[in-house]
């Protein structure tokens, strides 16, 4: 049976929670394409950069705890909404929250487009956000 991308992104959650950088780096293909639109210099391809980010994301979060809220599929597209959380070795925490949208091909992903952003708890409401947007600070 063929797995399906929500299942991807279901055994990728499982795989981040585990702290298995294996059972994780199998969730990708080796020629991997990721790309953060609002972030274009992150971009890489292959998934031993996948290996590489990750491992430093276990090795410096310990606690690092992922979930996914909710999920789209399409064909081969995924859109999934994910939250991670953890606190850093430093004591700082971390939390981010946002969408991925991965396309899956033979059971593993194949290209990605992240929209992941940390989370900020206190600001300055919309209507300072709002007027940040229209140059009005």
């Amino acid at each position: 049976m063929k797995e399906t991308p929500r299942k991807v992104f279901e055994r990728l959650v499982a795989a981040q929670n585990a702290h298995d950088i294996d059972a994780l780096v199998a969730c990708f293909a080796q020629d991997y394409s990721s790309q953060q639109p609002t972030h274009p210099d992150r971009a890489f391809n292959g998934n031993a950069q996948v290996r590489k980010n990750w491992s430093l994301i276990f090795g410096s979060v310990p606690d690092f705890h992922a979930e996914l809220l909710d999920a789209a599929v399409d064909g081969e597209t995924a859109w999934g909404e994910f939250e991670w959380r953890g606190r850093r070795r430093d004591g700082s925490v971390l939390h981010s929250r946002g969408v991925i949208i991965g396309t899956v091909r033979e059971g593993k992903l194949a290209a990605a487009r992240l929209f992941m952003s940390d989370v900020e708890e206190a600001g300055r409401g919309i209507d300072a956000a709002v007027e940040g947007m229209v140059g009005k600070r």
